[in-house]
């Protein structure tokens, strides 16, 4: 019978636990042998710091610089952290220029000085070049090994070049081509230099390129790269001079970094930058709480609203029952409208400057579900209790729609405007808002209608 692959894993993980519960070094190697490198990392991010030093030492030297490349950069710091001076300066050694960047902001300057001192004069080069670039640049993120052709040169001679650096290269499936003075005129891919005859000429069959400037922000040139559907986006300077390449698999491990940062925060919480079983419980509490006393703090304004309206509350202490769902449609209804105009500036269909037309638009659809839900609700409340408080609800859901949309839609853009996440500025920020606005109008609808 052949076994499921969860079946299959949780053999895998109760003959490690048991391993590293005995610290058995040979059967912690044993339980690895039979796994790839993808199996090994899915294992890996189960484990603590201690077991999966342990781990990592009992790995093949191969497989576990595979194993390493592949690992959350958070994770990588906690083995180097780990490894003796030596071990740590070999990994960092086999590390792409750009992989080493990434590692080297999450390290100690000391141990970093440490490490570059024992690159090699090539390697040392392109690393302080990457890094050299801002955090947020895609200079930062992008590879300095490529391989590049001439317009003057032919198909064959080309791919001698491509021979000659198979082993370094982060990509060879798209060759950007160069003048002299290295500025990018062209690419071409390696499927056409295969079909060319080896004496054609690469300017004849060579191709406009699209590139980005190393300045430009890392998560606009990934979405870019993944708009365009190239493999390879050549990176070029402000002189047009070919500088680095996006791979597509590195852009497209930045908008799912990018992804994940931006659920997080909308959720009101800060992106963990590891697996969830690999994270410290004490590293998800800090994720989480100080959001959690923001919004606390947020959420005095609601006690406040309903303290200075505490008369009209006695008055009719009905009006107490319909509460949570009026802040409740309220928060929603911004939070859609938060995370549709979040999601939509990621994508740039919208921007800053349309922040009119977003506006309009959002007040549109919430005076549209304002009527709908207010409508459904002036019956129920009507039938249920009288029609004069089925018109308080049915206005009040009217009223907190259409603000909660326009709100929901504004916030985002004008975290944009500022430079800052748009997340950050949408749902939590917003249902906080939105409660007590919402109470607002409640009570002065309320106090208007009923006479109180």
């Amino acid at each position: 019978m052949i076994k499921s692959p969860s079946i299959s894993f949780d053999i895998t993980a109760d003959q490690l636990a048991h391993a590293l519960t005995a610290h058995d070094e040979q059967g912690i190697a044993a339980a690895l042998a039979p796994l790839d490198t993808t199996e090994v990392i899915e294992q890996f991010e189960r484990l603590n710091a201690a077991e999966r030093g342990l781990v990592y030492a009992a790995l093949r030297p191969e497989v576990a610089q595979h194993v390493f490349d592949r690992l959350d950069t958070s994770l990588q710091v906690e083995i180097v952290e780990q490894l003796s001076e030596a071990e740590a300066a070999t990994v960092f050694a086999l590390m792409r220029p750009d992989d080493r960047v990434a590692l080297a902001d999450e390290l100690p300057e000391s141990m970093v000085a440490a490490l570059m001192h024992g690159l090699d004069e090539r390697s040392r080069t392109l690393t302080t070049a990457v890094r050299s670039y801002p955090h947020r640049a895609v200079g930062r993120f992008m590879s300095p090994e490529f391989v590049t052709t001439d317009p003057t040169l032919s198909a064959g001679q080309t791919l001698e070049r491509v021979r000659a650096r198979l082993d370094d290269a982060e990509s060879i499936y798209t060759i950007p081509v160069t003048d002299a003075q290295a500025r990018l005129i062209g690419v071409i891919s390696l499927r056409d230099v295969l079909r060319a005859d080896p004496s054609t000429p690469i300017s004849s069959i060579m191709k406009k390129p699209l590139s980005v400037v190393a300045s430009m922000n890392v998560e606009d040139a990934a979405r870019y790269c993944a708009e365009t559907k190239v493999l390879v986006l050549p990176v070029i300077d402000e002189g047009d001079r070919l500088v680095g390449i996006l791979t597509v698999d590195d852009a497209l491990r930045i908008l799912e970094d990018a992804e994940s940062e931006d659920a997080a925060r909308s959720g009101g919480s800060e992106p963990l930058r590891r697996p969830y079983l690999a994270t410290p419980v004490r590293s998800i509490v800090k994720a989480r709480v100080v959001w959690l006393l923001v919004l606390a703090l947020g959420a005095t304004l609601t006690v406040k609203v309903i303290g200075a309206f505490e008369a009209t509350l006695e008055a009719q202490v009905v009006l107490s029952l319909f509460i949570p769902l009026l802040i409740g449609t309220g928060g929603n209804t911004g939070n859609q409208a938060a995370t549709t105009i979040t999601r939509a500036l990621a994508l740039g269909d919208v921007r800053p400057r349309d922040v009119f037309k977003v506006f309009t638009r959002e007040v549109r659809v919430g005076a549209l579900l304002g009527l709908l839900l207010g409508s459904l609700g002036f019956v129920i409340a009507a039938l249920a209790f009288t029609v004069p408080l089925g018109l308080v609800i049915g206005l009040t859901l009217l009223g907190v729609c259409t603000m909660a949309a326009s709100l929901g839609g504004l916030m985002p853009l004008l975290g944009k405007a500022v430079r800052a996440d748009p997340a950050v500025f949408s749902n939590p920020f917003i249902s906080t808002f939105v409660d007590a606005t919402g109470l607002i109008i409640y009570f002065l609808v309320a106090s208007t209608v009923l006479g109180l």
